[in-house]
């Protein structure tokens, strides 16, 4: 089949063999799949996500063949891709642009979706690539919270490697209105991705101004490398069982009905008008015998000394009740099964019940009255507990720990009170102790723990919003992982506790580092300032919390030094939440100057941030200050106050309060960046 046109420039006719779309779609498989996997939104999960990136290429071949543009002169483009794989490529993008202008998720299931991808389909399996590193994880977080054109144009240019003008054309014919924006948004996204090598000259400046993609070979961990990695790759899956405990009660409560049914047709027919007796509801799953245990997955003692994984997958299975299989069966039924009829809980973003993975075994003992069993299926954290004499009920709490690293995998909340918690520590910690944020010359005290890991009850901040103290848990890891440092942990009432971490002020002429760890003098001195703000954290399923110090102002009147400081707060799900805090001179508590949530300002793919609060002098005047960080060369206020001042400070003298005024900051290449 062909079909014939005229091209807009030079009226050359050109046609479109749909046999050689089909060998371009053979041959480039692999490339159109990891695109449109990039693409498409996070929400629905990796197996659903991957089986739609295939579904969709899969059915990009046309049915007949499809006016295109004719193929650049040779002195266009370098490289230019042929006609027929730019249909496909145009064509794909089309149809992943579509599922993300779908209202809610994609659906949990792909039934009733008009136009769904009916192929491939997976029974039995779930599939998933493979799981990334930290560079990776940060990735795909920013490109989870940026919209879809600025996937697109990420995509568009590390993996096809197109020049700006050749991204744009594309995002264009896709659908695109304004991919100028997308592509600035893109370039700003793998730009903020961390630090560039020094002495970048000429290239810098032309991957600023478009006239080249960004480069894919710098190795650094940027985005650039990063999309490169297996975690972005459909093709290269893992494969697991889905929920094996729910796939048999299934076929057990299809089996049944079928039964039933049998039996009540059969009785109404030979009873036919008459009223029959009710059926028999029959036995609760929960009541029959227990089975889930023998597929709990126990990790050998010694592999987290060995391994490149330390995470949750590397904790033993460690108490006196690991061998109680009765025990073990009622932890993992709570966890299966949705009808048991216990206590149930989850924190944000955690699943309710299993997720279809084999869950590994991590504790299993008694606790404060209670029997304990904690779990993990490599996205969520499961505790179990039930009361020893029969007085209380069941309860399971579950809570997101996905991706968890040395530092957020390092405890478990095993038992908690109102003002206590027991954590079970991770092997690979060697040294452990407890500090309050706000005595920072306060030493630590050494915490004892069982030879299991278990703590002494170690006291918690109050949930009532009395903050006289904030204990945190100071610990130190093995030299026998090579990451013999110290860290702190704060409890805010889940499962896993808080990782807390600091980022000292910029230094002129240096380039960004990645958070440090907050046991620091500087960083206890901060943290002493802004730990009651971690209050108001509790519930969100927080991660981390980064103190970054991204500016030091002078204050007018000669009234001193002002400390500028971002509380970044990443969640387990992905979004994070920012409060900009404004620390005036001497000791007192930090002000907030606003808050943004589901945003990605203030981590590596956000270092760009403007803030600005009223501020009063000694002498009673009244003051707009605003800083921003260190790229900000110019700030101007407007609205009831007008100011503008070159660098990355401002200061004016406000006749009254200004609270309304909007304060926007410029960047080198006339990017704007707004105040909350």
């Amino acid at each position: 089949m062909f079909v014939r046109w005229q091209t807009p420039s030079d009226g050359d006719l050109r046609v479109l063999d749909v046999r050689r779309a089909e060998a371009a779609l053979m041959e480039h498989y692999a490339r159109l799949v990891r695109l449109v996997y990039v693409t498409l939104p996070r929400s629905p999960g990796r197996h659903r996500r991957v089986l739609a990136a295939h579904g969709l290429v899969q059915r990009a071949l046309p049915h007949r063949a499809p006016a295109i543009p004719g193929r650049r002169r040779a002195g266009d483009a370098r490289n230019a891709a042929p006609d027929e794989y730019g249909v496909l490529r145009t064509s794909v993008l089309r149809a992943a642009m579509a599922q993300d202008a779908r209202p809610g998720p994609l659906p949990r299931s792909w039934g009733w979706w008009p136009g769904r991808p009916t192929l491939p389909t997976v029974w039995g399996l779930r599939v998933f690539p493979q799981s990334g590193g930290a560079e990776e994880l940060l990735l795909d977080r920013a490109l989870a919270q940026a919209g879809w054109p600025v996937r697109a144009a990420v995509a568009l240019l590390v993996l096809e490697e197109l020049s700006a003008d050749e991204a744009a054309a594309v995002l264009r014919d896709t659908g695109v209105a304004e991919p100028s924006e997308a592509l600035l948004a893109a370039r700003r996204l793998v730009d903020e991705s961390g630090p560039h090598p020094s002495g970048s000259g000429t290239g810098a400046a032309e991957a600023a101004t478009g006239s080249r993609p960004p480069s894919v070979a710098d190795g650094s961990g940027t985005p650039v490398s990063a999309l490169l990695a297996p975690e972005f790759d459909p093709c290269l899956l893992h494969a697991r069982p889905t929920d094996l405990l729910r796939r048999r009660h299934r076929v057990r409560t299809a089996v049944t009905g079928a039964l039933l049914a049998a039996c009540v047709g059969a009785v109404s027919l030979s009873l036919a008008g008459d009223s029959g007796v009710p059926a028999d509801r029959g036995r609760d799953w929960t009541d029959s015998k227990a089975v889930g245990a023998a597929l709990l997955r126990q990790t050998p003692a010694d592999v987290w000394a060995d391994t490149a994984r330390v995470d949750f997958t590397a904790w033993p299975a460690r108490g006196a009740r690991t061998g109680d299989r009765a025990l073990l069966e009622r932890a993992m039924r709570a966890w299966s099964d949705p009808s048991w009829r216990g206590r149930r809980s989850q924190e944000a973003g955690a699943a309710s019940t299993g997720s279809g993975r084999a869950p590994h075994l991590l504790f299993a003992d008694d606790v404060d009255g209670r029997a304990v069993v904690v779990l993990h299926d490599d996205l969520t954290t499961v505790r179990y507990s039930e009361p020893l004499d029969g007085d209380g009920a069941p309860e399971l709490v579950s809570a997101l720990t996905d991706g968890a690293s040395v530092t957020t995998a390092a405890a478990v909340v095993v038992s908690r009170t109102p003002e206590s918690v027991r954590m079970l520590l991770a092997p690979w910690i060697a040294e452990a102790g407890t500090r309050d944020l706000l005595a920072p010359d306060t030493p630590a005290r050494d915490v004892s723990r069982s030879r299991t890991g278990l703590t002494e009850p170690l006291p918690v901040p109050s949930a009532d919003g009395d903050c006289r103290t904030w204990p945190v848990v100071q610990l130190r890891s093995s030299t026998r992982i090579v990451e013999k440092h110290a860290f702190l942990l704060s409890d805010l009432g889940g499962i896993s506790p808080v990782h807390l971490t600091y980022m000292p002020p910029p230094e002129p002429g240096a380039r960004p580092r990645p958070p440090r760890e907050a046991t620091g003098t500087d960083a206890l001195l901060g943290w002493a300032r802004t730990a009651c703000r971690l209050n108001g954290l509790r519930g969100h399923g927080v991660r981390a919390v980064n103190h970054w110090v991204f500016a030091q102002q002078d204050l007018p009147e000669s009234a001193g030094r002002a400390t500028w400081v971002c509380a970044r707060a990443d969640t387990w799900r992905g979004p994070g939440r920012v409060e900009y805090l404004f620390l005036g001179p001497g000791s007192g508590p930090a002000r907030s100057a606003g808050v943004r949530a589901n945003t990605a300002e203030c981590s590596r793919f956000g270092q760009h941030v403007l803030a600005d609060v009223d501020w009063r002098a000694p002498s009673g005047s009244s003051y707009l200050l605003a800083a921003g960080s260190r790229s900000v060369d110019r700030i101007e206020a407007s609205g009831p106050l007008r100011a503008k001042s070159d660098g990355r400070f401002l200061a004016v003298r406000a006749p009254r309060k200004t609270s309304d005024a909007k304060v926007v900051g410029e960047l080198p290449e006339r990017a704007e960046v707004r105040a909350p």
